[in-house]
């Protein structure tokens, strides 16, 4: 993921901001027992995860699915696949794994979410072959996507089945600079049940708006192949652990670097602190140098 990558993350402030004043009331109205943790990276080609795969892997995702319990799926972004195709992703991975895929580009960049009925339609018509391994499917539109389109996210929202999950990223500052905007934006996520997205990059400190608008957090995390990328982990640590006391039920965490091969070493380091710090259980990826 190039979108926020810099050249000089030494040199800037990275602590997580405080959380915004609403995201506890909402995690104590959804507090219901201890949180499903979902982690993965973006993708599990040999070619972007060098050095991951044992010599003489055949079976990629049948391996990186016996690593981790989910992959944030990009490839739907460029197309949707037909049935045959889902389903054989779907044989190939354990029983408690989870796609997470990105809505189609030609609904959100193309189309900016402008007469999208039939596009939505096809979209969801290819995923939901993933049955019980479809976890939250999302939508991240353009950097330039701005308030003055709230109307179209009205309609898409209006338009998305509300039994299928969904979380939604908005990467113009205006959606959360703008108070009466914000506190629109989230109150429409809020009464639809949609997770309210979480891109952390350290490029762009102001998309850290830190407001929950259900019981989900869906955080997609960009490192900057810097040392100072497992401190940011660690303090996610923290504040996950702090959102878990509060009532999180739902944390799909997906980690990107601009190299992606070291991803899965983030993650590694990532899930430890998880199992340590919130009693978490998952499996901690085999890594080899």
């Amino acid at each position: 993921m190039k979108f926020g990558s810099v050249d000089n993350p030494k040199e800037l402030h990275l602590k997580l901001p405080d959380d915004h004043p609403e995201t506890k009331r909402v995690l104590t109205e959804n507090k219901n027992g201890k949180p499903e943790i979902y982690v993965g990276c973006a993708k599990w080609k040999r070619s972007d995860l060098k050095g991951f795969y044992p010599r003489g892997t055949k079976d990629e995702l049948y391996y990186y699915s016996r690593q981790f319990n989910s992959i944030e799926l990009n490839a739907t972004h460029y197309r949707d696949f037909p049935e045959d195709q889902i389903r054989d992703w779907y044989n190939r991975v354990p029983a408690d794994f989870k796609f997470f895929p990105k809505v189609n580009r030609y609904i959100s960049h193309l189309k900016w979410l402008n007469d999208i009925e039939q596009p939505v339609e096809n979209y969801l018509d290819s995923v939901i072959h993933f049955e019980d391994k479809l976890g939250t499917i999302f939508l991240q539109v353009r950097n330039k996507f701005a308030p003055k389109f709230f109307d179209r996210v009205e309609s898409f929202v209006e338009l998305w089945p509300k039994e299928i999950p969904l979380a939604m990223e908005f990467r113009h500052p205006d959606w959360f600079n703008d108070k009466e905007v914000a506190d629109d934006l989230y109150r429409l996520l809020e009464d639809n049940g949609i997770a309210n997205l979480i891109c952390d990059t350290a490029a762009y400190r102001q998309l850290l708006h830190m407001r929950l608008t259900n019981g989900e957090a869906f955080v997609r995390y960009v490192g900057a192949n810097a040392p100072s990328d497992y401190d940011r982990l660690d303090e996610w640590v923290e504040r996950l652990n702090e959102w878990q006391h509060q009532g999180i039920q739902n944390v799909h965490f997906f980690i990107h670097q601009n190299e992606e091969k070291e991803s899965p070493k983030l993650a590694a380091h990532f899930i430890k602190g998880l199992n340590k710090e919130l009693g978490a259980d998952l499996k901690v990826p085999e890594i080899t140098d």
